[in-house]
């Protein structure tokens, strides 16, 4: 008899290590949503830099997700993109990838009250189920009664130099120093903060993707949901 897959997964880790493209995959292959909390974290930075609000004032920035209409929604362009993330009616599926919200994004994600409002948000849709959730703190805050639960790690060089080939196929001009440079500092935030800091939940499998290719992961992570 076929094993029941978990309702409930969450696929954590730090920047770039493969979460997000093998998260994608898991839900498709399962038919379940696919949710990368990470986007929420980015459309709020993006609204204030683009509203020009100063990200280092934390109260103007939780404000944002107070008041606010963030959605996410099935993506209704074949372009690539997992989803659809509307401000309003407003599309910034790719505009919040740029490297100005790259540069800003693990500040504001430390924000007790961004935090907090957009956990909320991230659990009613959790606990619906069938859900494949990537981010940070997914195992550990978001949704701890996740059925299955995975770190995803690897080193700073290797999630730089995945990063770097991403940009660049995508006609980005990029430099490997500079990226590897701010994955180091964006590391030691995420890691270091007060509140949700970056870690594996105790009840996490930990997978290092170092040495291992796409499929191999995938195949790996198929086989923890059997």
């Amino acid at each position: 008899m076929t094993k029941t897959p978990p309702s409930i997964i969450a696929l954590d880790g730090p920047a770039a290590s493969g979460k997000s493209t093998v998260g994608r995959k898991l839900a498709d292959a399962l038919g379940y949503l696919f949710f990368d909390t990470g986007v929420m974290y980015r459309a709020v930075t993006w609204i204030a830099l683009d509203e020009k609000i100063n990200v280092n004032d934390e109260v103007a920035v939780t404000r944002i997700v107070q008041t606010t209409d963030i959605d996410i929604r099935p993506p209704s362009q074949n372009d690539g993109r997992a989803c659809d993330l509307l401000v309003g009616e407003r599309d910034i599926t790719w505009d919040v990838r740029s490297s100005a919200v790259d540069a800003n994004v693990s500040a504001v994600s430390a924000y007790v009250g961004v935090r907090a409002a957009l956990t909320e948000q991230q659990r009613r849709i959790g606990l619906r189920g069938k859900v494949v959730m990537v981010g940070r703190d997914i195992g550990t805050v978001v949704l701890p009664e996740a059925d299955l639960k995975i770190y995803m790690d690897a080193s700073a060089e290797e999630r730089a130099r995945r990063r770097y080939k991403e940009t660049v196929a995508r006609g980005a001009e990029a430099d490997y120093d500079e990226i590897l440079k701010k994955m180091i500092e964006r590391d030691r935030i995420d890691s270091t903060r007060a509140v949700a800091p970056l870690r594996p939940a105790d009840d996490a499998l930990i997978l290092d993707t170092d040495s291992l290719t796409e499929e191999q992961v995938f195949s790996r992570i198929l086989e923890f949901c059997r």
